[in-house]
C-alpha cells in the first residue's frame, strides 16, 4: 500500500486504499456490513458514489511522471458480530468510470 484515506486539495471524497499489485496501480475502495442481509458491500459503491472516487484518483494520477496501469477494486468486509470473525470480499476492475477517468488524465497531460 502506498496511501490510504487519500483525499486531493481540489477535489472532494477520498479513496480508502491506493496500492500496487504487480505493475497495475490500485484504487481501493473498502465497504463494511455486519450482514449480507440488506445490500452487499460493493453494491454500496452506486453510479452516484462514483463520481468522487474518480475525482480524487485522476487527481493523484496528475501527480506521476508516468501514468501506469491502474484500476477500480471494491473490499466488500463482513464483521459477524456474535463470533467476531471477519470475511472480505475483492472485487477488481469494478468502477465503470475508468474510461472517462483515463481519457480525461491523458488529454489534461496533452
Amino acid at each position: 500500500m502506498v496511501a490510504r484515506n487519500y483525499r486531493s486539495a481540489r477535489r472532494q471524497g477520498e479513496i480508502d486504499l491506493i496500492g500496487w499489485e504487480r505493475d497495475v496501480l490500485c484504487f481501493i475502495e473498502v465497504k463494511t456490513r455486519t450482514t449480507h442481509d440488506v445490500k452487499p458491500a460493493e453494491a454500496a459503491v452506486n453510479h452516484g458514489k462514483q463520481h468522487e472516487p474518480c475525482g480524487v484518483a485522476r487527481e493523484y494520477l496528475r501527480h506521476l511522471r508516468v501514468v501506469p496501469t491502474w484500476r477500480f477494486d471494491v473490499i466488500g468486509v463482513y464483521h459477524d458480530q456474535r463470533s467476531g470473525e471477519f470475511q472480505m470480499e475483492l472485487f477488481k476492475k469494478c468502477l465503470p468510470c475508468v474510461v472517462k477517468c483515463r481519457i480525461r488524465v491523458l488529454i489534461e497531460r496533452i
